[in-house]
């Protein structure tokens, strides 16, 4: 396992390294990304966006990176990210010319470099995820909620237009009335009800760890960041070229009206795995099991 970390007053992005449990011979490693700023319970600041920036860039750059699990620190508490800096906002909203639009974009950087991220991705989310912070959480391509969780809007009780993509994320996951009801009707979610609309993958219950801390100093792990360790210890036990073609594939095929058309997306890099040596060595393990 390694970890890089900041000074506990400055936001930063906590990056470890983590294998499976039952590692194969092609396996990688998950990514595990907390996001830390206590004082402001993880809001997205842009010193936070940048952070999370430079640490995606790094996961897409190491070859060693199957998966990428993204979560909030829980020094106070459970928090997954509590909305935008209020304080930042309002400067931004003092901006005059294209200053406010350059800047409102680079606090909206942290979620798109995830929702670029070329490997698999999954938010796993205890406590509450504000505004801003349901856009880390959408951007992910799995969601799990913990029991704290709560997915919480925000924006019309401050007078704020959604941002950061958030009406066509939500939309493409939920539907438009859903959609409405949590822009405009000012609906909440809370694990369950985000199990049932599709929001989140499912709900996975279980009590935070008490204290946050473990005794060698590290975060003790909830069963909501368990539960996402273990299902993208599925992806770092795979060749890291197959989990990202696949990943590819699924996003060119996901607006495509013909069946034919999503086959000829597949049939080159389905070729190109069966000639590679994991298709081999998978196919040995199953003859074996005969």
């Amino acid at each position: 396992m390694s970890a890089v970390a900041e000074s506990t007053d400055a936001p930063a992005v906590l990056v470890e390294h983590l294998p499976p449990d039952d590692p194969a011979d092609d396996s990688g490693v998950t990514a595990l990304l907390t996001l830390r700023d206590p004082r402001r319970r993880n809001a997205m600041s842009r010193a936070l966006s940048d952070r999370l920036v430079e640490a995606l860039e790094a996961v897409a750059a190491d070859e060693r990176v199957h998966a990428v699990v993204v979560t909030g620190a829980a020094d106070r508490g459970p928090a997954f990210c509590a909305g935008g800096d209020l304080d930042e906002l309002a400067a931004i909203g003092q901006s005059e010319g294209t200053d406010g639009e350059r800047d409102i974009k680079a606090v909206y950087a942290g979620f798109l470099a995830l929702a670029a991220c070329p490997v698999p991705t999954i938010a796993a989310v205890d406590g509450p995820a504000v505004g801003a912070g349901i856009n880390v959480a959408l951007a992910a391509d799995i969601r799990l909620a913990g029991d704290t969780a709560r997915f919480e809007p925000g924006f019309l009780r401050l007078g704020l237009h959604p941002g950061g993509g958030m009406t066509w994320m939500t939309q493409r996951l939920v539907g438009q009335q859903t959609t409405l009801a949590m822009l405009l009707g000012g609906e909440g979610l809370d694990a369950a009800a985000a199990e049932r609309s599709g929001l989140a993958l499912r709900r996975v219950p279980g009590e935070m760890p008490d204290p946050p801390v473990g005794e060698d100093g590290t975060a003790a792990r909830s069963p909501v960041v368990v539960e996402a360790l273990r299902l993208a210890g599925h992806s770092a036990r795979a060749p890291r070229d197959l989990v990202v073609a696949t990943k590819a594939s699924v996003r060119a095929t996901a607006d495509l009206a013909d069946h034919a058309a999503a086959v000829d997306v597949e049939v080159g890099p389905q070729l190109t795995s069966l000639h590679s040596p994991a298709f081999r060595a998978g196919l040995e393990r199953v003859r074996r099991r005969r």
